[in-house]
């Protein structure tokens, strides 16, 4: 069949979806509108216009040309949010460095991504430091100080960042270019083996903020985003574009608010000061912040916050409810931009009582629109839609990187069969929820029998004293593997609870049916501290190493 394909007329102007064309909206809707840095700057969105483009001309004479790779070294801040903009719209590609890599992660992402300019926070001088004599491409440092100041360093500065752009004109004017030029790259984390690089083009960035748009902004549910809010990531900007969320929020022309370094007195002060509505982090952030004493005195009712990058347990998402957080789930990954659900309670389950509805929040949701989501057996067959049947997660979205950076053999098995592969183990229910039972590689065999890492850790959650868990697979002799739970208490309860007083607990589950008596794990350790990944998520491969 021949499809009838428009033919435009000679004049017709084809238009590229480019990142620029976000910046267009808010600058007409709200000019004067605030964005904020920590408790020690603020501007307003005409002005970070012109900044825009004051950092494109000024990378210009440093040099920067479109193809060049432009990265970033910084905390949140107004000018990570700037370079978001101004450096994809020249041309460049955008590389968002994560900062708590070891060094021979750092220098490693900084030659495979051929990294032309780096911008980095005096902070981490000593850390780019000890990896500049291994430098393949980079050209040119540049200081971002919040005191304006450049440090004794043997790292040698074109510039400082303010000084910089003082020096120049607002002028730049931003061309048009084919929308599937690459705008960003970064390096997943948490993995086995040398970080991989994923990117991603103008047209994936600006289809993802509209279907974050659609997902978080049009549906009757719990919490809806609209320019009203006022926004602050605790995500961080290097992690997946702070999950694509300062793209959203500029096109919204919504108050922002950057935080710059995550401590709690600072981001409570800030929440309650700059009257924050509209949050995101990952569950350990959550955890540090409602454990924090400060949280007591403070009102929180009507700050919506979206947890992802791990499971969010009934326990945590209940003590949140406790103190006013409209706490729910959204679920991606490094390679999906992120987005691809939300757990926005349907309009019939508001009316249900907080239990039912917590069930409903700590799913991993529904896809937002343009999101194809299957549950898929090993040869890649789709698996049934009944809410127990469990598969691993694939996807597909206008989004989704394309590949691997140089490594076409990982980027083929990322996209076998034409879908991308997560490997998540989920189950999808009547209603459409997805919900995560596990990854694939920390799912327990014990005896020949599956058991969820997720459900075990989301039981050991709701007991009174538990404050933070993560369940992995150790080996055993007899079975395989046995799990293994690493518990954190919450203070008061470090002398009053034992190995045993978990496992009864967990016993109550399986006299309830909800967990077999071998899913109760047969070592618990009470530790101080659980081992993160650089971006604050149980690190399981740790944990593993430590104890088989």
């Amino acid at each position: 069949m021949t499809h009838k394909l428009i033919t435009p007329t000679p004049s017709a102007y084809n238009y590229p979806l480019l990142i620029k064309q976000l910046l267009d909206t808010p600058l007409i809707y709200s000019p004067n509108q605030e964005i904020v840095y920590r408790d020690s700057f603020r501007y307003d969105y005409k002005t970070f216009g012109q900044r825009v483009k004051q950092l494109a001309a000024m990378l210009e004479k440093q040099g920067v040309k479109p193809g060049d790779t432009v990265a970033v070294m910084d905390w949140d801040s107004h000018r990570y949010l700037e370079c978001f903009f101004a450096v994809p719209m020249m041309g460049a590609v955008l590389h968002t460095i994560n900062i708590r890599l070891t060094p021979d992660q750092l220098i490693y992402t900084i030659n495979h991504a051929e990294d032309d300019v780096i911008l980095v926070n005096q902070e981490f001088v000593p850390l780019l430091k000890s990896v500049q004599s291994r430098f393949e491409t980079v050209r040119q440092v540049i200081l971002l100080s919040d005191a304006g100041e450049i440090p004794t360093s043997d790292l040698s500065f074109c510039g400082e960042y303010e000084a910089l752009l003082s020096d120049t004109k607002p002028e730049y004017d931003f061309p048009d270019f084919d929308e599937n030029t690459m705008a960003t790259t970064f390096y997943t984390t948490g993995t086995t083996g040398l970080p991989k690089g994923v990117f991603f083009s103008h047209r994936q960035i600006v289809l993802h903020t509209y279907g974050a748009m659609a997902g978080l902004c049009a549906y009757a549910s719990q919490a809806s985003i609209s320019s009203a809010d006022v926004y602050m990531p605790i995500t961080p900007m290097f992690h997946v574009h702070a999950w694509g969320m300062p793209y959203l929020m500029t096109l919204l022309g919504a108050k922002q608010v950057y935080p710059g370094r995550y401590e709690p007195e600072m981001l409570l002060k800030l929440i309650v000061e700059e009257k924050v509505t509209y949050s995101h982090c990952v569950p350990t952030i959550m955890n540090m912040l409602v454990t924090s004493p400060s949280i007591k005195h403070l009102d929180l009712r009507g700050w919506k916050v979206i947890i992802g990058g791990s499971a969010l347990s009934k326990g945590l998402c209940k003590q949140a409810l406790g103190y006013g957080i409209n706490l729910y789930t959204g679920y991606g990954m490094s390679e999906t931009c992120p987005l691809l659900t939300l757990a926005n309670i349907k309009p019939h389950m508001l009316e249900w009582g907080e239990e039912e509805q917590v069930e409903i929040r700590c799913k991993t949701g529904l896809p937002v629109p343009n999101v194809q989501l299957e549950i898929v057996d090993v040869k890649g067959n789709p698996l049934a839609h009944d809410g127990q049947t469990a598969g691993e997660i694939v996807a597909r979205a206008p989004w989704l990187t394309q590949g691997y950076v140089k490594s076409a053999e990982q980027s083929e098995e990322l996209w076998a069969k034409g879908w991308l592969h997560t490997g998540d183990i989920g189950v999808i229910d009547g209603e459409g929820y997805l919900k995560i039972t596990d990854r694939l590689k920390d799912v327990i065999k014990t005896g020949g029998e599956w058991i969820s890492s997720l459900e075990l850790e989301d039981i050991i959650s709701q007991h009174p004293a538990v404050n933070e868990v993560a369940v992995v697979g150790i080996v055993d002799e007899k079975w395989g593997e046995r799990p293994l739970a690493m518990v954190v208490l919450k203070d008061g309860y470090q002398d009053k609870i034992s190995e045993t007083n978990i496992q009864d607990f967990c016993m109550t589950f399986v006299e309830k049916g909800q967990i077999p008596k071998y899913g109760v794990p047969s070592k618990i350790i009470l530790n101080a501290e659980i081992p993160k990944t650089s971006v604050g998520k149980i690190s399981k491969k740790d944990i593993r190493a430590e104890y088989n």
